[in-house]
């Protein structure tokens, strides 16, 4: 039996920029309405800059601007364990 089909299955209703979705997730409810409530802010936070923006364009903006989080985070992130292996050989040596 595989991982995720050992886990409970959570179902929860999330609002997100005035429109209700059903996530279904194996994390706990909390952390999916958390993640939501991000989103729903986000998405906010780009319409309050034009207001003329469709829906569409203010969903594709934010996946944009979140998509450009994660991969600065991920350069950090390669950097820092670079920066770690280094530091590793280096007191091997």
């Amino acid at each position: 039996m595989d991982r995720k089909s050992s886990q409970n299955i959570n179902k929860v209703a999330v609002e997100i920029f005035n429109q209700v979705y059903i996530v279904k997730g194996t994390e706990n409810i909390e952390y999916i309405e958390m993640l939501a409530a991000y989103v729903d802010r986000r998405m906010r936070m780009i319409e309050q800059r034009n207001h003329s923006l469709s829906v569409t364009k203010v969903a594709v903006l934010t996946a944009l601007n979140l998509a450009d989080e994660m991969n600065k985070l991920q350069e950090d992130y390669d950097d820092l364990v670079k920066a770690l292996e280094e530091e590793k050989r280096n007191r091997t040596v």
